[in-house]
Formats: C-alpha cells, structure tokens, sequence
C-alpha cells in the first residue's frame, strides 16, 4: 500500500472501532473479524478476502502505538487539508509537521511498511533475546532475575503462573538505535518438579497408599505446592488409579485458581512373611468368591 493510499483510509472504520479506543479493544476487535473472515471459512469469496486483507493492513497499524500515532498525525493533516489530495507536492526537501519529506508521495516509516519508495527515517535498536531458568516454585509464585546483557545488570520481574518456555517482552531494553531502542525477549525455562506436574492451572501428582488403605479406606495427609499439608480420605474400595480433586491447591493465573489433582497408586509389599502372610492367606480365603477376571473371557470374544 502505497503512502497516500494509506492515510486517505479511515482505519478506525475497516477495523470498527473507536479513535479513542484502547490497544486491547483494539486487538479484541480484529480477532473477532479475523475468525470471520479467514479465508478458510470465506472459501473463495473474493470480496471477504479483500475485507480480510483490509482489515489486517489496518491492525498492522493500529496495534503498533509508534505507527498508530504516525498515522494518526497524517490523518489529521489530510482531513484538514493540509494534504492535498494528490499527495505532498512541493520543492525538495520542503519540512512538514512530524519529520516527513515533501516531494511526491511523502515517505516515512508507512513507505518502508507498505511498498511506498523513499528515504528511510532512524531505525531503533535490534531486538535482542536471552534465557533464563527458574524453578518450579518460582514459575507458580513469581519471582525477581537479574538480566545482565548489557553493561548494566538490571533486576525484572517474572510474573507468577508463568509457563515452561513462555517469552517476555521488556520493551526498550533491546540494542540502542538512532530512532530509540529495540526491545528484549526473555525466553522462561521451567526446571521439573521432583514430586509436582502442571497440565494448565492444575497441578498434579502421584499418590502412593498401601493396600489396607485402599481397601478398608483412611485419612491421608498430602503435601502441596505451598508446603500446607491437607488432608485427604481415601474411600474404602479405592482402584488403583482413581483421581481425587483438592481444590484451590494450583496454580494462580489470570484471575484463575486451579486445583490439585491426585491420582492413586496402591503400593503392593515386595515381600510379606510371618504373621503378615497369615493374615493375607486369611483374607484371600474369605474373599475367593471374588473374580476380578470373571468376565474377561467373554469380553475377549466380543
């Protein structure tokens, strides 16, 4: 899109929303278009696919803040005339209000965006990337690191909830330019817990109880990510494999609470003697007209 194509278009309108709109409305405003109109729900409709293309010509400005005001500024200076409609026409190097050369079509950072020709403005600094590791107690409650990619170390915070391999973005702390700094990337790894796993905001473990308890059913303490322990009753009867729920023990993210998830593993004694053997003996006397099996050669031939 060349230049002046760009500021003769109303882009609060293709995109429908407001001047005065925040960034987030914004951005809330085209994924609704965007699901509406990608091309695999258009199948070919030429018209929608040109709205699709519209519209993202339209975020691409709008959701960036440098290139929004930019636009902005143009804008304004075209609806009050100050723009001929044609363009900028005048002599070389002729100023206008916000840095932009006069001659043809005016250049400026929308030129290097959109295919418009022309001289470049002062490029900000490279984006920069680093890593860093945090445990996993520390990815559930947050915490402070210290970056030192530049010459002086600074402190920042990772937010709590914050997943394996999640990238933050510190804005401005990138390589320093002509136009203003670039930004730096902080890719988070997570190191495993010994004893907790996290599917979403829940966390999850494995919960060992012996034979008897499973059976007859008891009260057990469990640790959780906090260091509180709860207590739990197992049912009398439990499976080997059964999930129990503790609520509110997760992680806390986005206004969110998970739980914790426990799943059952009975724990069988690799060996038994003496009065301990006697006592099993006993009970598998009195519970042989139980078959775990009874069924499952007739499911075998289903």
């Amino acid at each position: 899109m060349a230049a002046k194509d760009l500021y003769e278009k109303d882009l609060y309108a293709i995109l429908g929303v407001k001047k005065s709109d925040s960034a987030d409305a914004v951005k809330k405003q085209y994924r609704k278009l965007a699901r509406e109109l990608h091309p695999d729900k258009t199948k070919g409709d030429k018209k929608l696919e040109e709205k699709f293309k519209d519209v993202s010509e339209a975020y691409e400005v709008l959701s960036d803040d440098k290139k929004r005001a930019e636009y902005d500024e143009m804008r304004d200076m075209y609806k009050s005339g100050r723009v001929p409609r044609g363009g900028f026409q005048g002599a070389p190097g002729q100023g206008f209000p916000g840095g932009f050369q006069a001659g043809g079509d005016f250049t400026d950072i929308f030129g290097d965006l959109f295919g418009g020709g022309g001289r470049r403005g002062p490029r900000r600094g490279q984006d920069l990337q680093t890593q860093t590791t945090i445990s996993f107690r520390d990815s559930i409650y947050g915490s402070e690191i210290t970056i030192r990619t530049g010459i002086e170390p600074f402190t920042t915070r990772i937010p709590a909830g914050i997943k394996d391999g999640a990238k933050i973005k510190l804005k401005g702390r990138g390589a320093q330019g002509d136009g203003g700094p670039g930004d730096l990337f902080i890719v988070v790894h997570v190191t495993p817990h010994p004893l907790f796993k996290r599917e979403e905001n829940n966390l999850v473990m494995t919960l060992p109880v012996t034979f008897t308890e499973a059976t007859l059913g008891a009260d057990i303490s469990v640790p959780t990510i906090s260091g509180e322990d709860v207590k739990v009753r197992i049912a009398p009867g439990t499976p080997n494999g059964k999930k129990l729920k503790i609520k509110g023990h997760g992680v806390a993210r986005n206004h969110e609470q998970g739980d914790l998830i426990l799943t059952i593993d009975v724990q069988v004694p690799q060996r038994v003697d003496g009065k301990a053997k006697e006592a099993l003996e006993d009970f598998a006397e009195a519970t042989k007209e139980f078959d775990p099996r009874a069924d499952l050669k007739q499911r075998s031939q289903a």
